[in-house]
């Protein structure tokens, strides 16, 4: 009789009980490639996570013409993904980094600030991206703190001499996705950055060339290893993974060699992600390098500081529920 009652008060107390699964974000930024030059690539795996969320292209370099205008430089496009404005606020005009506006928080700052205790990681091939976009460790920042970091490979040149043809940054590349897809797979930090140079830099050299496309080809297999990660930890751990890949800005048309500056190509950027609720706006052309900021903060659900929140240029990607 006793146990009869214990079940029939679970039965009616189970539908209240609510089970979320442990939010995870990995986002990755393949430097340089034109929108065109990836569709026309063998990518079977941004293909396969875009069969399951979507993608789109989108733009980047604020409002041409406008007081947001921003150029279409490399570490200036990770800036407006990382704090989710353009670089009228957030400063940084090049890839010197002179002086960013910290007081627009980075992503990481976002989630440290409102989960002290989450795991963050960077993965990169520049190290820039973490001591100086990030600002890693300074006062500025609130003295932020990684996780797990894998960055610097670039400035030792003993163990990576450095070469014309860069196969130094494609070596590095891979080494990164390597380690990525490792702690991913065994630490599943809550977000992670991922960065990979290679392609930009067979753009710069070559343009539109089969130099490019075998760049683009060998960054979607640096991919694929780090969604088999994804793809093991969802099907063994209670997680619930989003991945976002992106691009910093397109190249100049029609040799796409070059970019920096305003044309439409330049500016063109592209998402690819597994996310499925995904708002008409993300496939409309005019998803934006800064939309991804507070897309990854509403998947997250994470708490943000309206004095932050209210000076975002972007709006989230999600389907309101």
């Amino acid at each position: 009789m006793k146990s009869s009652y214990i079940s029939f008060f679970l039965i009616l107390i189970f539908p209240l009980l609510s089970f979320s699964q442990e939010k995870k974000v990995v986002f990755i930024i393949l430097d340089g490639v034109p929108a065109p030059e990836l569709e026309n690539a063998n990518t079977p795996y941004l293909d396969q996570i875009a069969e399951l969320g979507g993608y789109a292209r989108g733009y980047t370099g604020g409002e041409k013409g406008g007081p947001t205008e921003t150029p279409t430089i490399s570490a200036v496009g990770y800036n407006s993904l990382l704090t989710g404005t353009w670089a009228n606020k957030h400063n940084v005009w090049g890839n010197d980094i002179v002086a960013p506006n910290y007081s627009y928080w980075t992503i990481f700052r976002l989630i440290r600030e409102a989960r002290p205790d989450a795991k963050l990681g960077i993965f990169s091939t520049w190290e820039d991206n973490r001591t100086k976009l990030l600002g890693e460790n300074l006062e500025q920042t609130g003295y932020l703190k990684l996780d797990y970091v894998f960055d610097g490979f670039e400035v030792d040149s003993l163990t990576y001499p450095h070469d014309e043809q860069k196969d130094f940054i494609r070596k590095i590349d891979n080494l990164v996705s390597f380690e990525a897809a490792h702690i991913l797979k065994t630490k599943a930090p809550d977000l992670s950055w991922v960065y990979l140079e290679f392609t930009d830099d067979m753009g710069h050299r070559y343009g539109k060339s089969p130099q490019l496309t075998e760049a683009i080809e060998l960054a979607d297999q640096q991919v694929g290893r780090i969604w088999e990660a994804i793809q093991f930890r969802q099907k063994n751990f209670d997680e619930d993974w989003l991945i976002w890949i992106t691009t910093d800005h397109g190249r100049l048309a029609p040799d796409f060699k070059d970019h920096g500056g305003q044309s439409d190509s330049e500016r063109e950027i592209w998402m690819v992600t597994n996310e499925k609720n995904l708002s008409s706006r993300f496939y409309s052309g005019k998803a934006a390098m800064v939309d991804i900021l507070p897309t990854l903060v509403e998947f997250l659900e994470i708490k943000v500081p309206e004095d932050q929140s209210k000076n975002w240029d972007g709006d989230s990607l999600l389907e309101k529920k």
